[in-house]
């Protein structure tokens, strides 16, 4: 090999190491998901179950936000209004003048 050929192949070797091991050392990892805060925790059964009276207490609401058909009609917690997420917008008229109530929703879980 010519020697006025090393000092190319020289190079174009740095260059191919430098941006293998440079773009390699400069990405940032993503970040865990913290699971500290999960859906689940949010609202225990005690908490429902001072709330799912019929009638219900003044200044809460229960709202079932799966669809109406079937899951609503086969079974829901006692006081719950259907309010499907799919239609939240069009139903907002079903919530409480009370811009403080609480207000619960529960569905069927991740899908």
């Amino acid at each position: 090999m010519p020697l006025k050929k090393l000092p190319v192949l020289s190079l174009m070797l740095g260059l191919i190491l430098v941006l293998a091991f440079g773009c390699t050392a400069t990405q940032k990892t993503a970040e865990p998901v913290k699971a500290a805060w999960l859906f689940h925790d949010i609202a225990d059964v005690a908490l429902v179950q001072q709330y799912a009276k019929v009638p219900q207490p003044e200044g809460a609401m229960i709202i079932d936000s799966r669809p109406y058909k079937p899951k609503y009609v086969n079974g829901h917690i006692p006081a719950a209004v259907s309010i499907p997420d799919s239609q939240f917008d069009k139903m907002t008229d079903k919530l409480p003048q009370d811009k403080n109530a609480l207000l619960i929703f529960y569905c069927g879980g991740p899908t």
